[in-house]
């Protein structure tokens, strides 16, 4: 089997294309044919060893797979059966996505929602799953598409890119916020932002409070982005909080919290509750169609996405990469 596998000995840090064998894989109770993986922030981090992400070595990378049950032992799933994966710590502390096969436990893996191809579910991956676990967390607060508008920062990411175009297919005003305004502009508003602004506007020092501009906030970067959404979101509104993309600080007073009655929620979808995860991939299958996944994601090979990982971390994917593990790789 073909995989990227990450090193870190005494010839120092390093991540390569290689043939292993089967029996390398850990220990879990299913064996799945990976059709698809994808790259996402925390497998360039891996990648590169720009960011403490891997726990263990040598490690597979990659957070996310989609693909069909091989071997069983487990009752919930049977040879043949299409599975998905996101987070557990998968990728950190287990193999990962990035090979053609992978071994994990069953109780990390989900059901390929019906509706939903592999190749979709990896467009989507642990960035839609984030983007709709983040409007779950709004609407548990009162956010409805009548109550004002939702900011969504690191709008072109791939968490960004899925928040704009969900939020917008469920009714929501949109104000997308980015720092390539010139060449991101046209995307975003295809995706459904009726509003795009400079990300820079939301990036040095801020004041505590300053004019309610959105009800809502998606926030993807954290730092001072996050500090000065929280002080535009308007008297009850909400923030969800699920990146650190410009800085894991959060350079912020109390006072939209208790001047204005603002919500912060923390979004954490590696370990995030099975029921959780069913109902957002469901209402993720229920809400987008083909053509929306086409407009986010792009496939790349197996063997493309060591160097993907740089362009990745600096800023210059939009959307979603996915990740083809074999030349083989089928969706039915």
């Amino acid at each position: 089997m073909r995989a990227i596998l990450i090193e870190n000995d005494k010839a120092g840090y390093r991540a390569s294309m290689r043939d292993l064998d089967e029996v390398q894989l850990p220990v879990g109770d299913v064996l799945v044919q990976v059709a698809y993986s994808s790259l996402n922030y925390k497998d360039a981090l891996a990648i590169t060893g720009k960011g403490p992400v891997v726990r263990r070595f040598p490690m597979v990378p990659g957070i996310d797979l989609a693909g069909t049950v091989e071997e069983s032992d487990s009752g919930q799933f049977r040879p043949g059966d299409r599975v998905l994966l996101t987070g557990w710590g998968v990728g950190e502390d287990y193999w990962g996505g990035l090979a053609e096969k992978a071994r994990p436990q069953s109780e990390w893996l989900t059901s390929l929602p019906e509706g939903l191809t592999m190749r979709q579910a990896m467009v989507a991956g642990t960035a839609g799953l984030t983007a709709m676990l983040c409007i779950m967390a709004l609407e548990r607060h009162q956010l409805a598409p009548d109550r004002g508008k939702v900011l969504v920062t690191g709008s072109s990411g791939g968490v960004g890119s899925f928040a704009v175009r969900l939020l917008s297919k469920l009714g929501y005003r949109v104000i997308a916020s980015t720092r390539h305004i010139k060449e991101e502009d046209a995307y975003l508003r295809e995706l459904g932002a009726s509003e795009v602004i400079d990300a820079a506007t939301l990036s040095g020092p801020g004041k505590p409070l300053v004019r309610e501009r959105w009800r809502g906030v998606v926030d993807t970067l954290g730092s001072h982005a996050l500090a000065n959404a929280c002080a535009a979101t308007s008297y009850g509104g909400a923030v969800a909080a699920c990146g650190l993309a410009q800085g894991i600080d959060f350079p912020a007073t109390v006072a939209p919290f208790i001047l204005r009655g603002v919500t912060l929620a923390g979004i954490d979808s590696v370990m995030c509750p099975r029921a959780q995860r069913v109902e957002a991939w469901r209402r993720l299958a229920e809400t987008l169609e083909g053509t929306d996944f086409d407009r986010i994601g792009q496939e790349i090979g197996l063997d493309e996405a060591i160097i993907a990982a740089d362009d990745l971390i600096a800023g210059n994917i939009r959307g979603r990469l996915i990740v083809r593990t074999g030349s083989d790789a089928s969706d039915p």
